[in-house]
Order: structure tokens, then sequence, then C-alpha cells
């Protein structure tokens, strides 16, 4: 009685919006199981921005971000394609891809992707650098119970994961915003000064869920 009623209660914990700030999520190793799921605000969005930071040695392909919906899979998945060195942005299953960045690895990566379903353009942000803008999908936007996970790419809608496929290292400072932000907003958020959290996720409010192997620690500094 007593164990159920600690997992009840870690589990009305995990629904509460938590402050991140200086926290990020180690994934530690290769799983088809290991994965974060967050909680969106909101079910609809005509544009969007994500942005995130990430850390990894890995030299194979793997997801960073990854929302579906019950009839889309891939309604918007970031996706580093190891074979052809490119990052690819997919909205509702169709890809567009960026080459020549230099995604070193064992460093921070500062990653924020664009898009809107009025003109259909996406755009990528690498370490502050903008890519071209270009056309991917317009005219519909992205609807449905969504489910967001990091860690791991959805093949299905809440599953369909492919160990080969996910994120081994460490992400933080994860924010997702309803429209596209300008060049200063996304620059203010490369260089960690002072820009306006997500309002679709907000890494110092978020809401999610751990499943397997994946630990909250405090984030890595550089010490001067």
């Amino acid at each position: 009685m007593m164990f159920l009623l600690l997992l009840v209660m870690l589990t009305a914990c995990a629904a509460i919006p938590q402050d991140l700030s200086g926290k990020m999520f180690t994934f530690p190793q290769q799983s088809a199981t290991a994965l974060v799921k967050l909680t969106a605000s909101g079910d609809r969005f005509g544009a969007v921005t994500v942005c995130h930071r990430s850390f990894t040695d890995l030299k194979r392909d793997h997801a960073l971000f990854s929302l579906a919906t019950p009839s889309i899979a891939n309604e918007l998945l970031i996706f580093w394609d190891e074979t052809n060195k490119e990052m690819e942005p997919h909205i509702k299953n169709t890809k567009t891809e960026y080459g020549r960045w230099d995604y070193k690895p064992n460093m921070w990566h500062s990653i924020c992707t664009t898009w809107d379903s009025e003109s259909g353009l996406v755009q990528m942000w690498f370490d502050g650098q903008p890519s071209i803008r270009k056309f991917i999908t317009s005219g519909s936007a992205i609807t449905g119970s969504n489910i967001i996970v990091l860690g791991q790419e959805q093949d299905a809608y809440g599953g369909g994961f492919d160990m080969k496929q996910s994120f081994v290292g460490m992400m933080t400072d994860v924010h997702m915003w309803d429209h596209t932000l300008s060049a200063c907003e996304i620059h203010k958020y490369v260089d960690e000064l002072n820009f306006t959290p997500g309002n679709v996720l907000n890494w110092g409010a978020l809401e999610f869920a751990i499943s397997g192997n994946v630990i909250v620690e405090d984030k890595l500094n550089a010490c001067y």
C-alpha cells in the first residue's frame, strides 16, 4: 500500500512544472526506452520556433526533437543525418536538409528551428549562424493531441523507437514558441542573454516525465 502511495506521489510530482534553469537531461547510453516526454501548452501551431542546446559524441544518425500527432509521426522532427552530415528538419513528414555545418562532438551546440505554415518556409540557426530559408510545406498548421519526445525519434505516435536513432549525451534549455522568433531573439537565446522564454515549452517551467535511464543533473559549465 505504501509503495502504491509513493508511486502515485511521484507520478503527480512529475506532472508539476519544474524550473530546470542550470540543469540538463543526461542520456547516458544507447537505448530504445530512455526518453523524456514533454507536455506542450496548446495543440495548434500555425508557426513554431524550437531551440535547444545539446552535447554528444555520437557518430551516427540521431534525433534531437520529435513531435508527433495521431495522424502524422513527423509533425516536427529535428534529426542529424550522419551519413550526409546534414541537419534535417521534418515538418508533416516532409523534410529538407542543411549541410556544411561544423557539428563537432564533445561540445555544446545551440540549435534553433523556425517554420511558418503560411509561407511554408523553414530556417535553422546553428550556434547563432542562420541557414537560408527553404520551402518545406504550407497551408496547414500542426494540429491535434501532440506527444513531444527528447531522446528518441517517434516512427509512430508515442512509439516506434529505434535505439540506433536514439540520442546519447546531454540536452538543456529546451524552449518552444508558437511563432517564429526574430533574429535578435534567437541571438539572445544563443548568447544566454535575457530572452523571452517559450510559451509552448519553457525550460524554466517545464512539465515532463522521464522513462528509462535519463538523469537530471547540474549543467556543465566552463570554469575560468
